[in-house]
């Protein structure tokens, strides 16, 4: 019982560190979005608008706990998840910068009064959940089930998970982000790894939708066999590896020097 625990711990521990490197970036767009009005409303107007996408995102975990084991939806996650992380992976190696995203997030925003402000941040937190969300139900459902009662259609022990990890993300965007700012700044390689994670989660939810009765491609055990499991999280401690200690940016002397 107590080697369940430790897994659901350590799954726990990876879903709040990959929260944290994507709230990062997601912290510094809800500022943008509110640079424009006074420093007075500023905070408040951030502060409302996680508030309103905390009681979002609760709705979107509570739904997603009926519908979590509906393999379809097991499979357009998975789907979504490599996606988005390919996406982001392949245009940092190959796309071009674009410098100006949130130059453009800022001009749309200015002239807005406080409440659209507020709206419009509480609108992006909940993009930004969706992501998040489907991360941590990946990660969840390739847990052994726990003693805990069923909540929904997804085990007790699984859904704790999922509701600590979205709690995990809005704390992290409130109060911890700009740690994580000043890590990607010298690490800049991080955010790459986070979004690489994000498709090694989708293979992770493809793994177990094709294991599902109702497919029966894989065996119905494989994705809880210890097997998987070290190739899972063998494959994550290698990507995150990679990413901590690939060369950071070079000082702008340096760069200046080498052209």
């Amino acid at each position: 019982m107590e080697s369940i625990w430790l897994e659901y711990a350590w799954a726990l521990l990876i879903l709040i560190g990959l929260e944290g490197l994507l709230s990062a970036d997601n912290a510094l767009v809800l500022a943008v979005i509110a640079k424009h009005l006074p420093d007075d409303q500023k905070k408040r107007a951030i502060n409302y608008g996680i508030i309103m996408a905390f009681v979002f995102r609760f709705g979107a975990l509570f739904a997603i706990s009926f519908i979590a084991n509906v393999w379809q939806i097991q499979a357009v996650g998975a789907a979504y998840l490599l996606y988005l992380g390919l996406k982001h992976v392949i245009k940092a190696k190959f796309g071009k910068e674009n410098k100006n995203n949130r130059e453009d997030v800022e001009e749309e925003s200015a002239g807005k009064g406080f409440w659209p402000t507020v709206g419009k941040i509480a609108i992006a937190d909940l993009a930004f959940a969706i992501d998040s969300i489907l991360a941590a139900v990946a990660l969840a459902l390739g847990l052994p089930d726990s003693p805990l009662e069923d909540f929904g259609g997804m085990d007790g022990g699984k859904f704790i998970v999922v509701v600590l990890g979205g709690i995990a993300g809005l704390i992290l965007i409130k109060f911890a982000a700009t740690w994580f700012v000043q890590l990607l700044d010298k690490r800049p390689a991080l955010e790459t790894t986070a979004y690489a994670i994000v498709a090694w989660v989708g293979v992770k939810l493809a793994v177990i939708t094709l294991a599902h009765e109702d497919i029966g491609v894989l065996d119905s055990h494989f994705p809880h066999s210890t097997v998987w499991s070290l190739i899972f999280y063998g494959v994550l401690v290698g990507i995150a590896l990679l990413g901590w200690f690939a060369p950071g940016k070079k000082p702008e002397t340096e760069k200046q020097n080498t052209l």
